[in-house]
This record gives structure tokens, C-alpha cells and sequence, in this order.
């Protein structure tokens, strides 16, 4: 159980040895009991392997506590019943089924009645498009879709990856709204490269560099530090820092 000052998830150490090859080093972050933690970093630095880690997705050593609990040698099904939802960096929504096929599928046998009032609540449009095909909605559309499905189970953190890779800049402000309204039931890990979205929603930030912490702090303070920026990231401030592709 944590308390309010302490972090919901506590990343100590956490090492990754994909086909021989170090891919983390040793990763330290904390993801606050409220609000946005923005994972940053540059093309390569181990953000995604760093998400994978703490979803037990690849085999990792070091410390990852959840909610107070040690989980690092738990199995990716057991930390989903313990209550991180993931939205994928592809959205993994299915084009063919309707947005409440979708919903429906995402429904954990055992986590008790799904919360379709707060999914509803939070996101009128998906109650309204229920009978849509999910393939004809916008990026920002199914990425409402992805971020809906983890509120369903009453989880208690959303891990949200590269959630606006590839859209346009009107479809990124779709999923500000989006990951905004999400961020007032549940924190959120949000790993990003658009620096106008984290300085819109992060209170904190965490920057890999190959595959090891190089920064943690308010992610206002680091935005406010061009020559950080540049150092850590690469880019100015102001730029929208996509990148193409992570480790």
C-alpha cells in the first residue's frame, strides 16, 4: 500500500539482456500516485525496452515495486490483475469490431463490473460511436479507444506509449484532451517525444540515455532549460522532438 508522498511505481536498478546485448544498464524512475510521469529520451535510449521491463515483457533484474510490492519476478498477467493498464504504442485497437467490440474485449474476467460510467463519463464520443467501426475512426479517435479500455478495470496506472507517433498536429491535440481527462482518474507513465505535450501534461519527467537514468525532476525545470534540452534530448524546448523509432 503507498501512501500519498510515496510513489505508486518505484523502478530501482532495472537491467534488460536482449540476445546478449545490454539494453538497460540501470534505469531508476518513480511514477507519483497522481498525474503524468513523462519518460523522455532520444531515438535508442530505452524507453520502450523500459516499458517492457516493468510489464515483465522481456526477462529483467533489478527492482520494480508496484503499490508497494515487489513485482519484478512476477509474470506480465499478474502485474495486469495487480492494475497497470498498457496502451501500446500501435493502439492495438481491432479496425474490424466496433468501438464497443473493442470496450468489450478489454473486460478483465475477475477485476468486477467494468467501469463503463467512468469510461463514459470521461469520453461521451466512444458512447456515442458505439456502433462504429473502430477502423473508421480517427488517430485520436482510436487512441481514446486504447486509453478507454485500461480505465475499464479499475486499474490503478495507465502506461501510455508514444501515444501520439505518427499523427498530425490536430490529431495530437485530440489526444492531449484525451490523455488529460485519462490523467484525472489515474496516473499515467507517458512515454513521449512531443516536448509540447509534456510540458502540457507532465509534472515530473525521467530522461534515459543509453539505457541508463541521465535525469529525473520536474519536467517544467528541465523544459525551461534550453541547454538541458539540447544536451539530454537533442532538441530545443519548443521543438516537437519526434522521433522515428526506440530500442
Amino acid at each position: 500500500m503507498t501512501t500519498a508522498s510515496e510513489p505508486l511505481l518505484s523502478v530501482r536498478g532495472l537491467r534488460v539482456v536482449l540476445g546478449g546485448r545490454h539494453i538497460l544498464h540501470g534505469v531508476d524512475l518513480d511514477v507519483a500516485p497522481a498525474g503524468v510521469t513523462a519518460l523522455l529520451g532520444r531515438n535508442g535510449a530505452g524507453k520502450t525496452t523500459t516499458v517492457r521491463g516493468v510489464l515483465g515483457l522481456v526477462p529483467r533484474t533489478g527492482s520494480v515495486r508496484f503499490a508497494g510490492t515487489e513485482t519484478v519476478r512476477l509474470a506480465t498477467h499478474d502485474l495486469v490483475r495487480r492494475g497497470i493498464g498498457y496502451a501500446p504504442e500501435d493502439r492495438g485497437v481491432f479496425a474490424g469490431l466496433t468501438v464497443a467490440e473493442n470496450l468489450r474485449l478489454a473486460e478483465r474476467p475477475g477485476a468486477g463490473t467494468p467501469d463503463y460510467p467512468l469510461v463514459h463519463e470521461l469520453f461521451p464520443e466512444l458512447k456515442a460511436r458505439a456502433r462504429q467501426s473502430a477502423g473508421t475512426l480517427s488517430g485520436g479517435q482510436q487512441q481514446m479507444v486504447a486509453i478507454a479500455r485500461t480505465l475499464l478495470n479499475g486499474n490503478r496506472l495507465i502506461i501510455a506509449d508514444e501515444p501520439t507517433k505518427g499523427l498530425a498536429p490536430r490529431v495530437v491535440t485530440e489526444v492531449a484532451l484525451v490523455l488529460e481527462r485519462a490523467a484525472r482518474a489515474v496516473p499515467v507513465l507517458l512515454v513521449e517525444q512531443n516536448l509540447a505535450l509534456v510540458r502540457r501534461l507532465a509534472d515530473s519527467c525521467v530522461v534515459l540515455a543509453d539505457g541508463r537514468t541521465a535525469h529525473r525532476g520536474p519536467a517544467a525545470d528541465l523544459l525551461a532549460d534550453t541547454g538541458a534540452t539540447r544536451r539530454l534530448l537533442g532538441v530545443g524546448s519548443n521543438s516537437p522532438a519526434h522521433e522515428e523509432a526506440d530500442a
